[in-house]
């Protein structure tokens, strides 16, 4: 026996390509409100629209999931006691509902052919409507089982003529219902269209699928994108014709994910021209072979995805602004999600990761750069590959920025901040460093502390100050003004992978500013 108070919700993507970062915010949304209030995560593949179902679909939702850590309590590849979780299983259970709502005259069949829905709609726009519908109006010029006798239908029915279910829209209805996020919403029914329920195919469409699959899957609440929101009157409208009611779930429409600059929908194309990922993972199109990058690929960390999707509507109240997974299921409502669109912000994105990150031990962190490394830089010393995360954390914002940014470790600077150079490098410079050296090849100890005093004394000797030696120091270094503290760095290098660099720049240094 159920447990009408249980908390069960579904994410229902269809299996019609690489599985967008809105979707896997919704999936996030309801998991945590799930867990939150000790419910069931349930996936279901809504793939009822055959014509667009592309192959790997399925496995790329599923493994996208696993990735950030949503753990599905049922689904096609966990079972449960509610299955089958793909439509395509389900697609006996639909035309019972289907035939009952026309017996009880709340949907109808329509044979009209694709030529005759056009002529139709050339008609209408003809006639000044701007967006012609099949509707309470127009259904009474079409060919269908309200405007045939019963006898022409049943004929035509034997017959084998292709028909579709449509429902029957009334006139002049108010449908009115509470969303958990935008309160009470109102539709009037002659605004909306009548859909079709089930198809010439013989398959559902999403609207009739998915209110029966809510009801016999005993979901308690819809937490699913805005973009749905004009077909919950529909959904509404289908609960109340075929007698659930009661059981109607509770609705909660979550914002849309905008671009930057927050005009329009995050697509691909915007991912493309900013050069960030709108999809969790890689993926390939198995037809025309088109790729898109992914976060993980792109070096996302599972923690700071989520994160990032959590803050794309939710807010916390407070300043809190890293959550680990655990903390999004403490503190996470639905009260909290906002109504207005939310602009994905590239560089916020990039923080998250840089801050997730640093909370990482240094053990784990070599272990996510490591793919990033060459096999002869491996064989180095763990010790100093530790030394060389921990000196590279603070400012990383992916694992493999840790290399790219970070070649100076393993070997000599490609190239040196010239603009820098020319400021800083002169005869006086030269004749420090050329001491410098000389100190260096007679030094027994060598450490960041030791050095540092080393320079400072030699410094004031030839009174020369900081800004003057250390950039010029850092740049000799490592190529860049960029980087961790420089006498930390000289101390990893060690003194004499430092004097050979310090050699190397004051041959080349010249060359650069003439």
């Amino acid at each position: 026996m159920s447990d009408k108070n249980k908390i069960r919700v579904r994410f229902a993507p269809s299996p019609t390509g690489p599985l967008h970062i809105g979707g896997v915010r919704t999936a996030l949304y309801n998991y945590l409100f799930a867990k939150h209030n000790g419910g069931t995560f349930i996936l279901r593949i809504e793939d009822t629209d055959q014509t667009r179902y592309i192959e790997g679909a399925e496995k790329y939702i599923i493994e996208s999931l696993e990735w950030c850590g949503i753990k599905c309590d049922e689904g096609p590849h966990v079972g449960g006691n509610y299955g089958p979780y793909r439509q395509s299983e389900r697609k006996d259970t639909y035309r019972v509902h289907a035939e009952n709502l026309v017996a009880k005259g709340h949907a109808y069949y329509a044979f009209d052919t694709p030529e005759e829905l056009e002529a139709m709609r050339e008609r209408l726009k003809g006639q000044g409507v701007p967006s012609p519908q099949y509707n309470h109006l127009s259904r009474e010029y079409m060919r269908n089982s309200l405007t045939l006798s019963a006898d022409e239908t049943q004929k035509l029915i034997a017959d084998g003529t292709p028909y579709v279910i449509r429902i029957k829209m009334p006139r002049n209805e108010e449908v009115k219902f509470e969303d958990v996020i935008r309160s009470w919403i109102v539709f009037q029914t002659n605004q909306l269209d009548d859909k079709v329920l089930y198809k010439s195919d013989g398959m559902p469409t999403y609207h009739l699928a998915n209110v029966v699959d809510d009801y016999n899957m005993e979901i308690s609440h819809v937490i699913r994108g805005e973009e749905w929101l004009p077909s919950a009157p529909l959904h509404v409208m289908l609960y109340k014709y075929l007698g659930w009611e009661d059981k109607m779930p509770r609705f909660a429409h979550v914002p849309l994910i905008l671009r930057p600059d927050g005009k329009g929908k995050l697509s691909k194309r915007d991912g493309d021209k900013l050069g960030v990922p709108v999809f969790p993972l890689d993926w390939e199109d198995p037809t025309s072979k088109e790729k898109a990058m992914g976060f993980r690929e792109q070096g996302y960390l599972k923690e700071s995805f989520l994160n990032i999707l959590l803050f794309l509507g939710w807010n916390p109240g407070t300043e809190k602004e890293i959550y680990q997974l655990d903390e999004m299921i403490q503190d996470f409502s639905l009260e909290r999600v906002g109504k207005a669109g939310a602009k994905f912000d590239v560089d916020k994105a990039k923080w998250f990761n840089q801050q997730h990150l640093k909370i990482k031990s240094n053990e784990d962190l070599l272990e996510l750069v490591k793919p990033y490394l060459n096999d002869t830089i491996k064989q180095k010393p763990e010790q100093f590959l530790l030394k060389f995360i921990e000196l590279m954390k603070e400012r990383a914002t992916s694992p493999q920025d840790f290399y790219e940014s970070g070649k100076y470790f393993f070997g000599l600077p490609e190239s040196y901040d010239e603009k820098m150079i020319a400021k800083k490098w002169n005869d006086k410079t030269e004749v420090f460093f050329k001491e410098l050296l000389d100190q260096l090849s007679s030094s027994a100890m060598f450490d960041a502390t030791q050095f540092e005093n080393q320079l400072k004394v030699l410094m004031d000797k030839q009174q020369m100050k900081m800004g003057e030696v250390l950039p010029v120091l850092r740049i000799m270094l490592s190529g860049t003004m960029q980087g961790p503290p420089v006498f930390e760095l000289a101390e990893l290098l060690g003194k004499e992978v430092v004097e050979e660099r310090i050699k190397h720049a004051i041959v080349s240094f010249p060359a650069l500013i003439n």
